[in-house]
């Protein structure tokens, strides 16, 4: 059994979970590090992505209930999250408290970060970022660790 499996086991050990399984395991964004950390410390409970993409890619949109792995730069797992709210908004209707939600500083650093990285990602997939493309806003609880290990 690989980490990321002996992670989840033990989460699910701990909460008496049987039959339940994992959406998937990934890094956040270009700042893998230093998102999981915020996730870990509890300061990131959500997260948003570009709707067009997952079109493109042809991946479900996450639902409320899923459980999701978070893992550093090395693809080691550092907690695990649940989704407790989907919502899709134009890009430029991203409400102020979901963007300080993702815990990545005041709402016009979320922005340009936000827009600086849909500008590099996006043109990788043949689009292009505008204000009102659509998001996927993601809200989430950290389920384990419950504290920092």
């Amino acid at each position: 059994m690989n980490q990321i499996e002996s992670f989840w086991q033990r989460y699910c050990e701990l909460e008496g979970l049987e039959g339940v399984r994992y959406t998937e395991a990934f890094q956040f964004g270009e700042k893998a590090d230093w998102l999981a950390s915020l996730v870990v410390n509890g300061t990131k409970t959500a997260t948003c992505s570009s709707y067009p993409l997952y079109e493109i890619e042809g991946d479900p949109l996450p639902k409320v209930g899923d459980h999701q792995i978070v893992l550093d730069s090395q693809n080691q797992p550092v907690a695990i999250i649940k989704s407790y709210a989907i919502d899709i908004y134009p890009f430029n209707k991203v409400p102020v408290d979901f963007a300080l939600a993702e815990g990545e500083g005041t709402y016009d650093e979320w922005k340009k970060a936000h827009i600086a990285f849909f500008g590099r990602t996006l043109p990788q997939y043949g689009l292009v970022f505008t204000e009102d493309m659509l998001t996927v806003c993601d809200r989430f609880e950290k389920v384990y660790p419950e504290k920092i290990e």
